[in-house]
């Protein structure tokens, strides 16, 4: 449901944290400032709610390359929940161009789309490959909820917006987090959490079965993405059902420089790495913790600064947390939603984080106003 907004607190908050380990190319301090302190503004851009009345903007992306209806820099968003407000339900993308401010339907997925399995229902998992595809994860549900849970796919459109196939493995169940890419042209490494495995309705015990899935598609310009290989590379994850959230699970993926794969366990509270994501053979389980509570209040999506810190967004406050990988040190915070219709300010609002291309600022999107922000120096 779309609510008020209030007041903007834009202060930084610094604490540490706790960093519980260090992945052994740790430096006795920080060489540079946190990325998020010199962002003082913050900007409404565009609605996410399109002529349907599809709202709940979760996955959010920029473009790396012109194609089809999309240029480089124009930033992809989808909606989660239908109009009703049902959750699992949304069938829209939107696109931006900050160029020119505009906004329009990229995309209208069928509710009904018989190939993948329990309808469609677009969550944080999208992504664009330099072939032009767009790649949307759907976890869906039939009214509202986790009772009804579809196993889901992976849905490719063209970048003209026409779907062109789903994709669809016993790996794939539930696809919910932002996907992080290895994009080599002729193939693309994708890395998707997946959180459906063993979720029942509110209250169903946790299985500990949500997985992180590397799956290499070949990908040509004109043809549709087919898959080479399927591995789980990190396994056994709390994933569960919630009355107001729809479902908590593993969310953030974020690749550092070195091969290793960030991942924000949101039922733990926490970030933990992946190590030699790329190549592993084998799950690392749940991989090495890297910091833990402190600032973090249930990481969600994650993108990595061009400092090399990760900015996670939180779902119970409104702030962006910024962390130093290497050392697990929590660097600060920054308000990026301070709704005070919610408690605490901005819980439950925010959701998908993508650097601008120049690397000046973020762009994000809020569920209590149904927008895509900005924030900026």
């Amino acid at each position: 449901m779309t609510r008020l907004r209030t007041r903007l607190l834009p202060h930084l908050l610094f604490g540490a944290g706790t960093a519980l380990f260090s992945l052994g190319i740790g430096h006795a301090a920080p060489p540079t400032a946190p990325f998020i302190a010199d962002l003082h503004k913050h900007t409404l851009l565009t609605s996410s709610i399109p002529a349907d009345g599809d709202e709940n903007p979760y996955a959010l992306i920029v473009a790396p390359v012109t194609s089809g209806r999309v240029k480089a820099g124009d930033v992809l968003f989808d909606n989660f929940n239908n109009r009703k407000n049902f959750q699992g339900t949304g069938t829209t993308i939107m696109q931006y161009d900050p160029t020119t401010r505009a906004t329009r339907l990229f995309a209208n997925v069928p509710a009904d789309l018989k190939a993948c399995p329990g309808g469609v229902g677009l969550t944080t998992a999208m992504t664009m490959l330099k072939s032009g595809d767009i790649v949307v994860g759907s976890m869906p549900s039939k009214d509202g909820t986790t009772a009804t849970l579809g196993q889901g796919c992976l849905i490719v459109l063209d970048s003209n917006g026409k779907i062109i196939s789903t994709i669809t493995d016993p790996q794939i169940n539930g696809p919910w987090g932002n996907i992080a890419v290895i994009d080599q042209g002729d193939t693309a490494t994708l890395f998707i959490s997946n959180i459906g495995f063993g979720m029942g309705a509110p209250g169903t015990p946790d299985q500990h079965k949500a997985t992180v899935l590397r799956l290499v598609l070949n990908t040509q310009a004109g043809q549709a993405p087919t898959i080479a290989s399927s591995t789980v590379i990190a396994s056994g994850f709390s994933a569960i059902a919630d009355a107001s959230a729809f479902a908590v699970g593993p969310t953030g993926l974020a690749l550092g420089a070195d091969g290793t794969l960030y991942v924000s366990d949101g039922v733990a509270n926490r970030i933990v790495a992946i190590k030699d994501a790329a190549t592993r053979t084998t799950s690392a389980g749940t991989g090495v913790v890297v910091t833990t509570g402190g600032l973090l209040k249930r990481p969600l999506a994650m993108a990595m600064a061009p400092n090399g810190d990760l900015l996670a967004i939180n779902a119970l406050n409104g702030q962006v947390v910024e962390i130093d990988p290497q050392t697990g040190t929590q660097r600060g915070a920054r308000w990026i939603d301070a709704d005070e219709a919610q408690s605490p300010p901005g819980s439950g609002d925010l959701f998908g984080i993508a650097l601008m291309p120049d690397g000046t600022g973020f762009y994000y999107v809020q569920d209590d106003t149904n927008t895509l922000m900005a924030a900026s120096r």
